[in-house]
């Protein structure tokens, strides 16, 4: 776990998820050389295995700004990056930046930090009181069409608002960034030349294209950083009978993860 309670104030937080994006895509992309960009952060072994507080965007979300974020497997309660104060609030350890305020994106406000969420699916797009409720938790928020699933080419336009956002910040003033790329999720096989139908392929040929925008991301940090990535959920491309998302299934609940301090 990264100490980040010792790193408040001297270093920007920016929280990439890959929306949808299945362990196993994630870690054969990697091994087959098909993000260069996300692998430079990455140990010899690749993606972590951990597991996903929820089945789908919207509760996985809110789990991980409540500081509960995808936990490794074992019997032992993970250490936590983020830990909300209140009764029975296991898993702090020397390093957790332990909070009294409702969500990380209070915490951090509370301590100087700008809060910028760049979304990518509709619950990031404040169509209706739904789809406001994450968003509404940062000082700043950004989402269109154009960056949204339907878009063959939103993580494009995602690492342009990103990157003009890294840009704009003053020298005086700690971000935290949430970027939801929308490119891994459905529909995602337009990415994959012949393809009808979603499937483990697209959704590898969807990352290998996200992974050379989101190098963009990665160049304009130009601050001392600590970066978190991890997908929120997987998805079933018709294994066990099972489609999609929202259900218990190992395809779903298991998720890649990475964290690494920039300097």
């Amino acid at each position: 776990m990264i100490p980040v309670a010792d790193l408040i104030g001297t270093h920007d937080i920016v929280w990439i998820t890959l929306d949808s994006l299945r362990y196993d895509v994630a870690q054969e992309a990697w091994a087959a050389g098909r993000t260069p960009h996300l692998a430079r952060f990455l140990p010899t072994t690749g993606w972590e295995e951990r597991h996903s507080p929820a089945s789908f965007t919207y509760p996985a979300h809110l789990a991980f700004l409540g500081g509960f974020l995808p936990a490794p497997p074992g019997q032992d309660r993970p250490a936590r990056m983020f830990a909300g104060s209140f009764d029975h609030s296991i898993g702090a350890r020397p390093g957790t930046l332990v909070f009294d305020e409702a969500d990380v994106p209070a915490a951090l406000r509370a301590r100087g930090y700008h809060t910028v969420c760049l979304g990518g699916v509709g619950f990031f797009s404040r169509r209706g009181a739904l789809g406001s409720v994450i968003p509404d938790l940062f000082d700043e928020s950004h989402w269109s069409p154009a960056t949204g699933p339907r878009n063959k080419d939103s993580a494009k336009a995602q690492a342009d608002v990103a990157v003009r956002v890294l840009a704009e910040q003053p020298d005086d003033r700690r971000l935290f960034l949430l970027l939801n790329i929308a490119a891994t999720h459905t529909p995602t096989h337009y990415h994959l030349p012949g393809a009808r139908r979603d499937s483990p392929e697209s959704q590898a040929a969807a990352l290998a294209y996200a992974d050379e925008h989101l190098g963009r991301v990665i160049d304009a940090l130009r601050r001392p950083t600590v970066l978190i990535v991890c997908s929120d959920h997987g998805d079933c491309f018709g294994e066990d009978g099972w489609w999609g998302h929202g259900i218990a299934h190992p395809l779903v609940w298991t998720v890649p993860y990475a964290e690494v301090v920039l300097t």
